[in-house]
């Protein structure tokens, strides 16, 4: 009766830390998780899309600019105004091959002298202070800078909004003659902005000074003024403060929690706005949490019915990876001390030679940083599967820290452990280690035979200054240590003091 008594209480008990461990987990994994989101959220995600998709407006508006240079240096262009604008085919057909020729939307001359506007088609109009539409070139014949971006309608195309690049032409003398360039439609753009939706998952759009929504990714999206929208207007003042630098906002649409990122674009005179709406990035999580919790319940009913049973088992689970690396499945730290100890008291009774390999794979950041981590932990379970198969029986193998290993060769000479290296590392370097096709693994090692009476701290600092030559003379080689005397053998391996 005691006894079963005894057994309930057992069974409550493990019932009750299942029950807390399994909720507390669950909670802490959703927390965690939470917080990682919004972390990578605000600090990378959202910054990230901002300064990629500013990069690439950057580097798309630098090709028409280069273009409009070109044209405002023309001499062919620059002598037809000096010479009175005669023959307007000549111009007509020049302005036309160079917008064919760049696939620009349009391109154009204005003459200061007699204020027409040319472009690939002809003469468009005779340009006016009076008219509004024309207020760009007055302005632009007062720029100090040689060029300007501006984004307008284009009345030649169907006023269809443009990005055009006005570039200053001089005759010889540097006397203002006029304005020349090209202009590059925002359909580009919009593609870019929507291949970007796609792939980040996030929603990106343009805003005028005024706070209005001019250019978008996706045709649906709403267009209106951010004054005018719930949650938007709340930080509509801080979006459009014609800050260049990433301003990061968030703001509450009904139940959810948006982040936005923002930055205003002089070459433009636009604000580049990045949104990620964090309350549906969370929904999973919150779903994996009602599924953590209910396998929960339906795991703690089956460990009541054989709790004795798991309790042994993963006792002994436990064990076995507390002296196990959980990547390459060979001995970790801890149990390569415990093993060395004992390899130590063999030796006391039975002296005979031993020597350590210590081995460190090449350039493994690169690796990682080339093809992620997710490659260098296949290599490195491929290099800990090389050294088990390779191993003899009595040598220990583990994993020294990273990406370097360390194995104890029982009963072998120096001679013995320098050809074992060897073999080693041109096995290595011939083996795909399920890396990529065009991707070899080398490895670097140092060997050093154990010194009768030398401390631990003395071999393994040997052993390292080994490895530490061969990665200084090149990688991809083995290097011996051969300090000890030839007629040692190892022993019992003294403490550190």
């Amino acid at each position: 009766m005691n006894l079963f008594r005894e057994r309930g209480r057992l069974l409550a008990l493990v019932t009750l830390v299942l029950v807390a461990g399994f909720v507390t987990t669950s909670l802490a994994s959703y927390w965690v998780s939470r917080q990682e989101i919004h972390r990578s959220i605000v600090n990378n995600a959202l910054p990230l899309t901002g300064d990629t998709i500013y990069s690439e407006i950057q580097k798309d508006m630098l090709r028409p600019v280069f273009i409009s240079a070109q044209m405002a240096h023309d001499t062919f262009l620059r002598d037809w105004i000096i010479a009175g604008e005669q023959d307007t085919s000549r111009i007509e057909r020049y302005l036309a091959e160079v917008r064919l020729r760049n696939q620009t939307v349009t391109s154009f001359l204005i003459s200061e002298h007699s204020r027409h506007y040319y472009h690939h088609q002809g003469l468009l109009k005779t340009v006016a202070e009076t008219d509004p539409r024309d207020a760009w070139f007055f302005r632009a014949r007062q720029l100090k800078a040689d060029y300007e971006i501006n984004v307008d309608t284009d009345y030649a195309n169907r006023n269809k909004l443009t990005i055009f690049i006005n570039y200053r032409v001089n005759d010889y003398a540097g006397r203002f003659i006029g304005i020349t360039g090209v202009g590059i439609t925002l359909d580009s753009m919009a593609k870019l902005l929507k291949s970007y939706e796609l792939r980040f998952g996030r929603q990106i759009y343009f805003l005028n000074q005024q706070g209005e929504v001019v250019l978008t990714g996706r045709a649906d999206q709403h267009r209106g003024s951010i004054r005018q929208q719930a949650g938007l207007s709340d930080i509509a003042e801080q979006i459009l403060s014609r800050n260049t630098e990433p301003t990061q906002l968030v703001y509450r649409q009904g139940s959810e929690e948006i982040q936005l990122n923002s930055r205003f674009i002089p070459e433009l005179g636009w604000y580049l706005v990045v949104e990620q709406n964090e309350t549906r990035l969370l929904r999973p999580a919150q779903r994996m949490l009602l599924i953590n919790l209910l396998i929960s319940a339906l795991v703690t009913g089956v460990v009541i019915a054989a709790a004795l049973y798991s309790i042994n088992r993963t006792q002994r689970l436990l064990e076995k990876l507390a002296s196990t690396d959980a990547l390459t499945r060979v001995n970790n730290r801890q149990a390569f001390e415990v093993l060395l100890k004992q390899k130590g008291l063999e030796l006391a009774r039975q002296p005979r030679p031993l020597c350590g390999v210590l081995l460190d794979v090449d350039h493994f950041k690169l690796l990682n940083d080339q093809h992620g981590h997710q490659v260098g932990d296949t290599a490195l379970r491929a290099l800990g599967q090389l050294l088990r198969e390779q191993g003899r029986a009595g040598d220990v193998v583990a994993r020294w820290g990273g990406e370097e290993f360390i194995v104890l060769l029982d009963d072998c000479d120096l001679a013995q452990a320098a050809q074992w290296a060897e073999r080693l590392r041109e096995r290595v370097a011939a083996a795909p280690l399920g890396l990529p096709a065009e991707q070899s693994l080398t490895i670097s090692l140092g060997v050093c035979r154990w010194e009768r009476r030398e401390t631990r701290a003395a071999f393994f600092s040997r052993l390292d200054q080994a490895l530490y030559r061969a990665k200084a003379q090149g990688r991809n080689r083995v290097v011996v240590d051969e300090s000890a005397a030839p007629d040692t053998v190892a022993g019992v391996l003294p403490e550190d003091d």
